[in-house]
């Protein structure tokens, strides 16, 4: 595996994270303990360094087991949690990203890690209660006491991070270096606001859910279950998602991959610092992940997966598209202009 850097630091990350939603069962899947050891140090033996739990993962277990397994060897990753989610019913405070909802979730987790400091904490989700000013204001201090290094931001509208960054920078307190996204071949919703943010504040980007939880791995065409309600997709098909879903396991077919390996690898080769987030309850899951690291689809492939899959930019990126708005803002000669900083790719037609 090869590595890639966090954001705007130096510190360097696996090209992918190991999620670890599934380690223990008490939500009714997931790993046990020894499974979840075994999927560990898989990931370890590929060179994989990045691993990413949440304070409510499976009730807290997912973070006690990845304590339990990193002993004695903590310092050789990259330990990132979360805070933010409701963690105890009938306490108003045991939810949100205020200033104690953070102290509290910091200091629980450190106890379940067993570590003295995470090295990424993210913020889980957009809390509308907590002014932005308060949540970066408290991670800067939480930072500067020593027992968080970096910062991310979790599931927030893209303005509100392009917000706390800015504010961040100007008053000289931590600004976020990652954000986490919902993002695969049947969500690409997010490259009308949160990716293009991310390039401008050289955010790294954490895909969750690269797989759409199963289903692009053509799982559920063959009658398996699985765990979408948990991970907020919809147990439906439409025409587009049975087409890119064709797509990918056609692709795969013709590669001698598996399906999970052609998703992944198309989020890997996207524009940005993108870093899919992978989880697995069996060894063998993951050992399939793993092998994207080396497919590399060619120029066709990519462009079926992207024509499948493209989604309507909406206002005002298409109306800024149309080629004579875009001659009207430009000028006749905005062909000849070469902006080797845009990740936007022309069409034959709009160069004519």
């Amino acid at each position: 595996m090869r590595y890639t850097l966090f954001g705007r630091t130096g510190l360097r990350v696996s090209e992918l994270s190991l999620g670890t939603m599934t380690f223990g069962d008490d939500w009714g899947w997931g790993a046990a303990e020894e499974t979840s050891r075994r999927i560990l140090d898989t990931y370890a033996d590929a060179g994989g360094n990045f691993i990413d739990t949440a304070n409510n993962y499976t009730d807290g277990s997912s973070e006690r087991i990845v304590g339990e397994l990193l002993a004695g060897r903590r310092d050789q990753y990259v330990l990132a949690s979360k805070y933010t989610c409701a963690t105890r019913k009938g306490d108003v405070n045991a939810g949100g990203s205020h200033r104690k909802n953070l102290v509290q979730s910091v200091e629980a987790s450190l106890d379940r890690l067993r570590t003295d400091r995470l090295d990424i904490l993210w913020v889980h989700a957009r809390d509308n209660f907590t002014p932005v000013e308060e949540v970066m204001r408290a991670l800067d201090d939480i930072v500067r006491a020593g027992k968080v290094l970096y910062v991310g931001v979790s599931d927030w509208p893209a303005w509100e991070i392009a917000q706390a960054n800015t504010l961040a920078e100007l008053r000289g307190w931590t600004a976020f270096a990652g954000s986490q996204l919902r993002y695969n071949l049947l969500e690409r919703t997010p490259e009308r606001e949160l990716l293009p943010q991310a390039r401008a504040f050289d955010l790294a980007v954490l895909a969750w859910a690269p797989l759409a939880a199963g289903k692009l791995t053509g799982k559920y065409r063959r009658g398996e279950s699985g765990r979408l309600r948990i991970l907020g997709a919809e147990n439906r098909a439409d025409q587009q998602e049975e087409a890119v879903v064709s797509a990918v396991l056609e692709i795969a077919e013709q590669g001698g991959w598996s399906p999970a390996q052609v998703a992944l690898a198309w989020l890997r080769q996207r524009p940005g610092n993108i870093i899919p987030l992978v989880g697995a309850t069996k060894e063998s899951q993951l050992l399939d992940n793993l092998a994207a690291v080396d497919v590399e689809l060619d120029a066709d492939a990519v462009a079926r997966l992207d024509e499948v899959s493209a989604v309507p930019l909406g206002f005002p990126h298409q109306f800024l598209r149309d080629p004579a708005i875009t001659q009207n803002v430009y000028g006749d000669r905005w062909a000849d202009i070469d902006d080797r900083r845009s990740t936007y790719r022309r069409t034959a037609h709009e160069v004519r």
